[in-house]
């Protein structure tokens, strides 16, 4: 296990970080909104470690991350046009969108049910590392049941071993998470309302059903 300071080698770091994904292995990420723990997207091997790690099982699959969002179309199967042209406006940012996966990829997130969420952190550092290992299943950085973490140590303290590199990228920026949008049927809807207010989703699709446990 080694942690590696982002505001004075980068470059190691996402090489570290990088290496430990090849191997299988679970790396810790700043991102936006809070720290995520990652592993290769296309190993079910990394990915069943994660959802150990998490103390998850296979009812709650892991997002995956991207690091450009042109990436998107090869990972689903179609985007709606006014989907689109909103994530235009917030990637990179705090938006999560669950959407019909490409049938023909190999991969095993979990019980997905033929559907993937997917997003595009706004953090830069993140997005390199993203550029040179490809997809990661990430979620954030914590035993499930406990708070997030939003410094390297608050992660480091919730899942110790379990995670071959932590980056350490400082305080994330906020401690809000990512808004999740499911815009697999015919009426959207929020299932976790985060960073990305409605009244944003709604400029584009006004039909967009909000968070159950919304106010």
């Amino acid at each position: 296990m080694t942690t590696r300071d982002l505001t004075t080698d980068l470059e190691g770091g996402i090489a570290a970080a990088s290496q430990a994904v090849r191997a299988g292995q679970l790396i810790v990420v700043p991102t936006d909104t809070v720290y995520g723990v990652g592993a290769d997207a296309f190993s079910p091997t990394a990915v069943r470690r994660l959802l150990d790690a998490k103390g998850r099982t296979r009812s709650q699959p892991p997002p995956v991350l991207i690091g450009r969002p042109e990436t998107l179309d090869a990972l689903v199967a179609d985007v709606p046009g006014w989907l689109r042209r909103l994530l235009g406006e917030v990637w990179p940012g705090a938006l999560t969108v669950v959407l019909q996966a490409q049938p023909s990829l190999t991969w095993d997130l979990g019980e997905t049910h033929g559907t993937v969420a997917v997003r595009v952190p706004a953090d830069e550092r993140t997005r390199r590392l993203l550029d040179v290992t490809g997809p990661l299943a990430v979620s954030s950085a914590n035993r499930t049941g406990e708070p997030p973490a939003t410094t390297v140590g608050e992660a480091e303290e919730m899942l110790g071993d379990t995670v071959t590199v932590y980056l350490d990228g400082g305080s994330t920026a906020d401690a809000v998470p990512s808004t999740i949008l499911d815009a697999t049927g015919s009426s959207p809807r929020v299932l976790r309302q985060g960073a990305v207010a409605l009244e944003t989703l709604h400029a584009f699709n006004n039909t967009i059903e909000p968070a159950q446990d919304a106010p």
